[in-house]
């Protein structure tokens, strides 16, 4: 690729305020251009192509995908409302805000393979702008979830018009045992967390602090604090699963136990089970952090 045009493409994307190495910002515009469909063939069109992308979009979405804490910040105070407002057209009522919270883990990159973080970023290449991808990413996820949830439900009985009124479906005669399972395995998840992970969630979901007042209160950054919430999100859901498969033996099994429960995971008290697993006088001692 043309260094010349590198050179300007970076300064346009003012990719040296998140401190962006001009070699991962060259790799990153020659990979949008070769996912470009088509893809541009002579150098006059890769040019165009190039400076059509939403490059300061682009320049931020790489220091995010790095973890720059300044990138990461500007990120959060930027596209968070944007995510929410679109989690609640999604679903009305902040039925899919948990969903808008639970994509900072997937775009930090938690999870890591041969020792690198796989960020959802790397997704992104610049032919829209930041928020119109995020919005695709989360309107999929939630479609997604919404044809999972069809596909647990009972295929209708073929005389269903003709036969008389009953209830919808049956209850699951393992509901029971799965809501003990999953509670247990829940406390037991929430036992291993350490405090200030735990008064972090008590601080967001018991207390409804909003994320700038948990940050006040822990002295973080609220896109620390964001992140840290996912990140916790998913050391307990990946815990709570490890214990079920230690417990019924098949991922299948796994699967049935979770979807028995997601409607309706019983009488959970998150305040009772972070106070009995961190004890009184612990949590106390974490607010003087």
């Amino acid at each position: 690729m043309n260094p010349d045009l590198v050179e300007r493409l970076y300064r346009r994307a003012k990719a040296d305020r998140w401190a962006v190495p001009p070699g991962v910002f060259a790799a990153t515009l020659e990979a949008s251009a070769e996912r470009a469909s088509p893809a541009p063939s002579s150098a006059r069109e890769v040019e165009r192509y190039l400076t059509a992308l939403h490059l300061e979009d682009l320049a931020l979405a790489c220091a995010c995908a790095a973890g720059h804490d300044a990138a990461w910040e500007h990120f959060v105070l930027e596209h968070r409302p944007i995510l929410y407002r679109s989690a609640d057209a999604l679903a009305p009522g902040g039925a899919a805000r948990e969903l808008a919270d639970s994509l900072y883990a997937d775009l930090y990159g938690l999870d890591e393979r041969a020792g690198e973080r796989r960020s959802l970023f790397k997704y992104f290449h610049g032919r829209s702008s930041l928020a119109t991808w995020l919005r695709a990413v989360l309107a999929q996820r939630f479609v997604d979830r919404v044809r999972e949830g069809k596909r647990l439900e009972p295929l209708p009985d073929e005389d269903a018009e003709s036969a008389p009124a009953v209830a919808s479906s049956s209850p699951d005669p393992d509901r029971p045992r799965f809501l003990t399972l999953v509670q247990r395995a829940l406390k037991g998840a929430m036992s291993r967390l350490a405090p200030r992970d735990r008064l972090r969630l008590a601080s967001y979901y018991v207390q409804d602090l909003t994320l700038a007042q948990t940050g006040r209160l822990l002295r973080e950054h609220e896109a620390t604090v964001s992140r840290q919430l996912a990140r916790t999100r998913k050391i307990l859901r990946d815990d709570v699963e490890g214990q079920l498969r230690a417990e019924l033996g098949r991922d299948d099994e796994v699967k049935r136990c979770l979807a028995s429960v997601s409607g309706d995971a019983g009488p959970l008290d998150l305040a009772e089970m972070i106070g009995s697993a961190a004890g009184r006088k612990n949590a106390a001692a974490d607010r003087s952090i």
